[in-house]
């Protein structure tokens, strides 16, 4: 295998730049997203304009053009049905991705005895944080202006009807509120639910309750804010108006990081908190001299399977419309992810000796993560690099970077999440260069994309995004999980922990001989 070696780094060097993607505005298939962000926040039913997306129609006679301006301030704006509907199937695959996709994939990589235990947390955090979603979480991440946090506008979802409408990322372009904020809840939900596979096997299951309340409320709120929150471009029409948008949002969408779909917001910020986690609670009794294999590898493919499904609704969604951009990140989860399971499978089968099927699963989600912040911003060519990157990267993480930080991270949670968002959110901001085939920044003063992108100024910002939420999510972690600690105790007692979890703290099993 190792003669291949260098024919697959020039693969790596070579891939951007043989397949650079056109970005020049056009009538239908223009970038429309602000490089700055990717989940606006529902702008007011009467304050988006009715102006609609540019289409070959602008050459239409002058006496319609000259009626048009008109009709269209006294026009409101729409959702468009087919925006509504590809965003409620959106948001149905991204449920599926929780349950049962991450369930049956942390299920089958626990002994028996635990399987249950691991099925039930992923069900029960992801449905505790939707029901958190409705009542304080949306208006505290998308309810107003602020650096951190928004505020208590929409408390229990207040003024939010079925008529109330959300800003995109195409001017006068709308979709209702209430697709936004549900397709906005399976995001904090399954991010919550990513953590536990950090410590699974051993945590008491109501002190991870406790935990996933804690940390969501002060850890995954502030930090999807600040990446995430900002006025809608409808509010930019010049400079003056962009200075003031920019001013009003969330601190890293300020500083101009990009994060398409949840690279900070929910990979990194996930894989932290799981690592803090790992050593607070300790090692499981026997890890290091003891067998621990996997129960059932078999449910383990078919939950990557449902999680790779359900991503394109995760990275595709994130545009808000069904656009060109949606198709953009749609391809890219599908060449990165293919990507980063043919390189981890490599790489495996080069140090060990033999390609497993976990090895390929768990490279598979290392290509979902690595893409996530970069699907709408780089090209299809971008998206393979990533993925050789991730798999290769994210390989080490679960292999010589965990034995270096000597952490039971049961499943891998900060090896392939952690690891593998910084990856993404740091290569995005190579990949997004227009001439290495991104999209590029979009300004919303001239409609039109900016000619200036820096490689370098991007990427430094991209690291401060991964810095603060890094320390962030950290601290937050370790604070939270010192308060479940002494209020109810994180872990089990010896003898339940070596019983297993499933009769122990739920009185069922898994299996049945």
């Amino acid at each position: 295998m190792k003669k291949y070696a260098g024919l697959f780094a020039l693969v790596l060097l070579l891939a951007p730049a043989l397949g650079q993607a056109d970005t020049r505005p056009t009538a239908g298939g223009a970038p429309l997203l602000i490089a700055q962000a990717t989940a606006p926040t529902p702008a007011d039913s009467g304050a988006a304009p009715a102006a609609a997306e540019a289409t070959p129609a602008a050459a239409a006679p002058a006496a319609v053009a000259e009626a048009a301006p008109a009709a269209a301030a006294a026009a409101a704006p729409v959702p468009n049905k087919g925006d509504v509907a590809f965003m409620s199937m959106a948001t149905l695959l991204v449920i599926m991705m929780a349950v049962p996709g991450l369930a049956l994939f942390y299920g089958g990589l626990v002994r028996s005895k635990n399987m249950l235990s691991v099925l039930m947390q992923v069900l029960m955090v992801f449905s505790l944080i939707v029901v958190l979603w409705a009542i304080y979480g949306y208006t505290l991440t998308f309810g107003g202006s602020g650096a951190f946090f928004g505020n208590l506008d929409k408390l229990f979802l207040k003024g939010i009807t079925a008529d109330s409408l959300g800003a995109t990322f195409s001017k006068g372009v709308v979709i209702p509120e209430l697709t936004f904020m549900s397709f906005q809840a399976t995001f904090a939900a399954i991010t919550c639910a990513l953590i536990v596979g950090a410590f699974a096997e051993r945590a008491r299951f109501s002190a991870v309750l406790l935990f996933c309340v804690l940390w969501f409320t002060f850890a995954y709120i502030p930090i999807a804010h600040m990446v995430w929150y900002w006025d809608g471009p409808d509010a930019i029409t010049d400079a003056a108006s962009l200075d003031a948008v920019t001013a009003a949002a969330g601190y890293l969408w300020g500083k101009g990081a990009l994060d398409f779909a949840g690279g900070t917001v929910v990979h990194i910020n996930a894989g932290v908190a799981g690592l803090v986690g790992a050593y607070v609670i300790g090692s499981r009794i026997g890890y290091g001299r003891e067998s621990m294999a996997p129960s059932s590898l078999t449910s383990t493919m078919i939950g990557a399977s449902l999680l790779w499904v359900g991503w394109f609704g995760f990275n595709a969604g994130s545009n808000l419309e069904a656009t060109g951009t949606a198709a953009l990140a749609f391809a890219n989860t599908l060449f990165a992810t293919a990507a980063a399971a043919v390189s981890w499978m490599f790489g495996e089968w080069m140090t060990k000796g033999k390609p497993s099927m976990l090895g390929c699963a768990s490279g598979a989600v290392a290509g979902l993560v690595a893409v996530t912040p970069a699907c709408g911003f780089v090209g299809p060519m971008g998206a393979l690099v990533i993925g050789l990157a991730a798999g290769l990267v994210c390989l080490w993480g679960v292999n010589g970077l965990k034995r270096m930080l000597g952490a039971d991270d049961s499943l891998d949670v900060f090896g392939v999440h952690g690891v593998g968002g910084t990856l993404g959110a740091l290569l995005t901001g190579v990949f997004a260069a227009p001439w290495l085939g991104g999209t590029g920044v979009y300004d919303y003063v001239a409609n039109a994309v900016s000619p200036d992108y820096s490689i370098l100024g991007q990427v430094w910002i991209q690291l401060q995004a991964v810095l603060i939420t890094v320390v962030w999510s950290g601290l937050v972690a370790w604070i939270a999980y010192k308060i479940a600690d002494m209020a109810i105790g994180l872990r089990v007692d010896a003898d339940a922990e070596r019983e297993g979890l499933d009769i122990t703290s739920h009185g069922e099993s898994a299996y049945h001989s």
